[in-house]
C-alpha cells in the first residue's frame, strides 16, 4: 500500500528517532493514504516556523508492506473508543498501547477546539463525537515499532 508522510524535509526511510509524544496515536511515525491530507501536515508544520518564507515542503512516499503479521487497531471512524484513545495518547508522554500500527481519522489542530470542550467538560463523549463528525476527516496510519514494514 502507498503512504505518505508530509514533511519539512525528505526522508528516505521512516525513522523511529523522529518520533513525537503526545500523538493522536501515541509516539509514531505518521502517515496517510491521502495525498492531500499530507500537504495539510506539510502546512501545518511550515506554519510553526516563525520565519518560514525559504521552508520548502516535501511528501515522502512509501510502499507499506501489508502483508507482515503485525497487531493492528483499526479505527474505522470517529467512536466513542476512538476518541477515548485519541485523548489518552494526546496527554501522555509515553506510549500507551502495544499495537504495531494503528489505523483511523485524523484528529488535527483544526478539532482542538472540540478537544478541549471533551477536556473541560463542556461536551460529553456524545456531544463530541456528533461535533467531530461535522468535520471532513482524512485517515492516518501510524507505525509504532520498528520500521521493518517498508
Amino acid at each position: 500500500m502507498k503512504v505518505y508522510h508530509g514533511n519539512l524535509y525528505v526522508l528516505e526511510k521512516p525513522d523511529l528517532k523522529l518520533l513525537k509524544s503526545k500523538t493522536n496515536f501515541g509516539k509514531g511515525f505518521y502517515t496517510t493514504t491521502s495525498y492531500d491530507q499530507a500537504v495539510k501536515w506539510t502546512e501545518i508544520k511550515k506554519s510553526r516556523i516563525k520565519d518560514n518564507k525559504n521552508i520548502k515542503r516535501y511528501i515522502n512516499v512509501y510502499e507499506y508492506n501489508e502483508n507482515i503479521d503485525l497487531e493492528i487497531l483499526n479505527f474505522n471512524n470517529t467512536t466513542e473508543e476512538w476518541l477515548d484513545f485519541v485523548f489518552k495518547n494526546r496527554n501522555e508522554e509515553v506510549l500507551t498501547h502495544s499495537f504495531d500500527i494503528v489505523k483511523g481519522p485524523v484528529a488535527n489542530d483544526n478539532l482542538y477546539q472540540v478537544l478541549v470542550g471533551y477536556d473541560t467538560g463542556l461536551y460529553d463523549k456524545s456531544e463530541t463525537i456528533k461535533r467531530l463528525k461535522t468535520y471532513l476527516l482524512s485517515n492516518q496510519i501510524s507505525f509504532h515499532k520498528m520500521l521493518i514494514y517498508f
